[in-house]
């Protein structure tokens, strides 16, 4: 022909270019190897959590539960079982509610998981950190809860970051026609890759400070001290998300909600992993050597 046309949006050219196919809508579903097994993984590991917590409750009594804080302990567990749940909503055929909640559940049950991390170690500092002067002071930090304090207000913070996001400029579906030939790769746009990116921020800022007080209090008395395994989870949790930013930005279609996915599944198993495995191997495997006298002769 004299003079080309080019194909709308919704369809694309055949290879002799004389015609305008129609093109397959496309995203992650359940049906996809990768949706099934992500979303398989997901669904796993949340029911691995709930052993973990109905485990933690059975032995509540135990000196290594009663060590690590039960309270906290519960509420972080239950925080990374919605973690875990809310990947769940990046797969399937998105709309405008799946949409919302993807980013608005991820950033604050992330937050209260994070910012539960954040107490423990803050409780663990307080608990061995401060000197003989200060004791009376600790108590009575102790005794009101602050470390609990940071829960909320942590929590608050992000609540008002994703009101601001949502408000300003909310998420919405998108069409992508140029990641797959020949397809249309339904997305959701995150309207502002700015307000995305502080999210992740306070969480790693979050994490930070995780990770630098538990750090400080790595060599505290072994028995009583979860400060290393707090330590090593934040450095996975960090890990993932450095590792995750040049990853996502350098991927297109459903390749980016795999990614974000993935990453969301890794970090959250590797806080589950590297602070309860360890408790868990103890009161389940040895039993013998979860009692008050054990942790009385190392102190």
């Amino acid at each position: 022909m004299e003079q080309c046309v080019r194909c709308p949006d919704d369809k694309y050219a055949n290879i002799e270019q004389t015609h305008c196919l129609s093109r397959a809508v496309s995203f992650l579903a359940y049906e996809d190897p990768l949706g099934m097994a992500l979303g398989c993984m997901a669904l796993s590991f949340s029911a691995i959590t709930m052993l973990v917590l109905v485990t933690f409750v059975k032995y509540k009594d135990t000196p290594i539960v009663k060590a690590n804080n039960r309270i906290l302990s519960y509420i972080l567990l239950i925080s990374l079982v919605f973690c875990f749940l809310c990947s769940l909503l990046f797969i399937g055929h998105p709309n405008q509610a799946t949409c919302i909640l993807q980013q608005t559940t991820f950033g604050v049950f992330f937050t209260v998981a994070i910012s539960t991390v954040l107490a423990k170690t803050i409780t663990v500092v307080m608990a061995f950190k401060l000197t003989t002067p200060g004791r009376r002071m600790r108590g009575m930090m102790m005794m009101t809860g602050a470390p609990k304090l940071v829960i909320p207000i942590c929590t608050l913070i992000q609540l008002v970051l994703c009101g601001i996001w949502l408000v300003a400029s909310p998420l919405f579906i998108d069409q992508d026609v140029q990641s797959e030939h020949g397809k249309t790769v339904i997305t959701c746009n995150k309207g502002s890759v700015i307000a995305f990116h502080v999210v992740l921020g306070y969480l790693g800022s979050l994490a930070l400070g995780s990770f630098t007080l538990a750090f400080l209090a790595r060599n505290l008395p072994d028995t009583f001290n979860e400060a290393k395994f707090l330590t090593f989870s934040m450095l996975v949790f960090c890990s993932v998300w450095i590792t995750f930013l040049p990853v996502y930005h350098s991927t297109r279609g459903k390749v980016m909600v795999v990614v974000e996915v993935f990453s969301i599944l890794a970090s959250s198993a590797g806080l589950l992993m590297c602070i309860f495995v360890p408790k868990c191997y103890v009161i389940l495997v040895r039993p013998d050597s979860n009692f008050i006298q054990n942790y009385k002769d190392k102190l």
